[in-house]
């Protein structure tokens, strides 16, 4: 049995070398392997002036806060302090065991200096290696949101409209340190912030509230997840209160932009099921497998007992609508807002008609309201009911809850900072962080997919297509083809 004597540290140690004290399947390794840092040379070469102190390297620093989000660090205050005791950190920051880490504020200062466009790109190029290693299929994407709580506590909301808060003596210096706030952010990216602009945190004045069993001060990300290798291909941030049906068409801009690829398909659940969405889809050529957000109003009539809208038949050369009575129901108001048509009866016809119990309950007769672009909106309601629609609103229940459980390890459901543009980074952050550890998995795969070659005369033919006719095995893979995801893996049958 062996005693350790007291602990004496040397004064030098030689014959260390960082590069062979992390291991080879490091993750940090594959990292470094993988994914291009120095690009931010170019991204923020205007932020840097030509006088004064030469700055830390701007990949060290985006390698920093990589590392920050990566490991789930709990401020960056405790990220500096840790460096120095991590061999596999300072290895991939480049430095040495006795490097000297820099101050936590230039973390801080950086993210300003640089702004969101620097970290945008480095998703999006993410995104293209991920495009480049086969790993996106692009035709078809899941879309969905989900609320991230702010900094910030309930007690830091006030009532901007109260004139109680007006009689504080620092309500002054408050008003002005809100103001500069707005003026410092980015008015593309407060194009839909917020909707209720009457409560506004003293904190963070750009969360909003948002009641979902508790009220709390929360962001929103949004996210199209493509369906090949589930790449998170587009992500929005917005305050929690902003209507995620509205952010369909700028994820699909943004996926096309990202990709390349412009997608067939966007699947999403019945919050995104609007009028305005599947006429968008419609416009772009995209199918739009959402639950119709119609459907509650069917229930609500089914409810009531009347008539659906199913039962009223619309003509389309006369231009009106033959209730169950047999009465024709004219053109009435029209509401360009809505882009929509009312078709009624007269009040006399309706007061007398003998279905009228079974048909509305209000005073004035029944209204019978058509879109304007009525035609196109049933296409798409009718494809939204098919059975493939049916199985993709199936799937993007699954595969959404994947993206943003395994955000969670990097602590994508609380924001880090302050301010609607720090949590943008801290998403786009997080969605390059998760298309990394794909990317570092299935990456070494070919770029369309994998050819798998069954080969009958060695055996490697399963069983059950084994003992079938050459034209049944055929069409068996093919089978197996289609059932297998997008873009990953593809059989072939070879008859020696």
């Amino acid at each position: 049995m062996g005693y350790q004597p007291g602990f004496e540290p040397k004064l030098f140690y030689h014959q260390i070398n960082l590069e062979q004290r992390v291991p080879k399947d490091h993750l940090l390794r594959k990292i470094q392997e993988k994914i291009d840092f120095d690009f931010i040379y170019a991204e923020v070469r205007d932020t840097y002036g030509d006088n004064g102190n030469v700055s830390i390297p701007p990949p060290v620093i985006l390698k920093m806060i990589l590392l920050l989000i990566l490991y789930n660090v709990r401020s960056e205050r405790e990220l500096m302090e840790t460096i120095p005791m991590r061999l596999d950190w300072l290895w991939f920051l480049g430095y040495d065991l006795d490097s000297e880490v820099a101050d936590h504020s230039v973390l801080s200062k950086a993210r300003a200096r640089w702004g969101v466009e620097a970290f945008r790109n480095f998703f999006e190029r993410i995104v293209w290696q991920c495009v480049e290693a086969g790993l996106v299929d692009g035709s078809k994407i899941f879309m969905d949101s989900s609320l991230v709580d702010a900094d910030a506590s309930n007690h830091s909301v006030i009532d901007t409209q109260s004139l109680r808060i007006h009689l504080r003596d620092n309500y002054k210096k408050l008003e002005a340190r809100l103001e500069e706030v707005r003026e410092s952010t980015d008015s593309s990216s407060r194009r839909d912030v917020k909707k209720n602009s009457r409560y506004m945190s003293t904190t963070d004045p750009d969360a909003a509230i948002v009641n979902r069993g508790k009220p709390k001060l929360s962001y929103q990300v949004h996210r199209a997840v493509d369906a090949g290798s589930e790449i998170i291909t587009a992500t929005e941030t917005t305050a929690g209160d902003v209507n995620e049906a509205h952010l369909v068409v700028p994820l699909l801009e943004r996926h096309h932009s990202n990709t390349g690829i412009s997608a067939d398909t966007a699947v999403a659940d019945s919050k995104y099921g609007t009028i305005d969405n599947f006429l968008a889809c419609y416009d772009l050529g995209v199918q739009a497998h959402m639950p119709d957000l119609r459907e509650s109003s069917v229930k609500r009539t089914e409810k009531l007992k009347i008539f659906s809208e199913e039962r009223f038949e619309y003509d389309l050369e006369s231009d009106t609508y033959r209730c169950p009575a047999g009465q024709l129901l004219k053109p009435r108001s029209l509401h360009t807002n809505r882009q929509s048509r009312d078709y009624a009866a007269s009040r006399k016809v309706c007061a007398t008609c003998h279905l009228r119990e079974q048909c509305t309950k209000n005073k004035s007769g029944r209204t019978i309201k058509r879109h304007l672009r009525q035609e196109h909106l049933d296409k798409m309601r009718e494809a939204s009911r098919l059975a493939k629609a049916k199985r993709d609103i199936k799937t993007r229940q699954h595969l959404m809850e994947r993206s943003f459980a395994r955000g969670t390890r990097y602590g994508y459901d609380q924001a880090r900072w302050r301010g609607l543009w720090r949590v943008q980074i801290q998403e786009y952050l997080i969605s390059a962080i998760q298309n990394i550890q794909v990317l570092l998995k299935y990456g070494h795969k070919p770029k369309k997919s994998l050819s798998v070659v069954v080969n009958q005369a060695k055996g490697t033919l399963p069983r059950v297509i084994r003992s079938v006719s050459d034209r049944m095995k055929g069409l068996l893979i093919n089978e197996i083809n289609r059932i297998m995801p997008a873009g990953l893996i593809r059989i072939e049958y070879v008859q020696s």
